[in-house]
């Protein structure tokens, strides 16, 4: 797949970090699984990573949490 945004390079699998911010929780994700442009370095995450994501959120904010950092994991 190429590249929505710079449209100039094919999509290479590599990790990113994902940023989540609601009221006062602030979440921080290291090492998503992404399809991520070598070019601009835009990350794609797959649609199940992404439920996860907002799952995880969803719960931190339940519970209360802010500013934190979370070390993604294959569930």
């Amino acid at each position: 797949m190429i590249c929505l945004i710079c449209e100039q390079a094919e999509l290479v699998s590599g990790f990113t970090s994902i940023k989540f911010e609601r009221g006062e929780m602030r979440l921080d994700v290291k090492n998503v699984p992404a399809r991520i442009c070598p070019n601009c370095k835009e990350a794609y995450v797959d649609e199940d990573v992404t439920v996860q994501l907002l799952r995880d959120a969803d719960e931190m904010t339940r519970m209360g949490l802010s500013d934190i950092i979370h070390e993604y994991k294959v569930q």
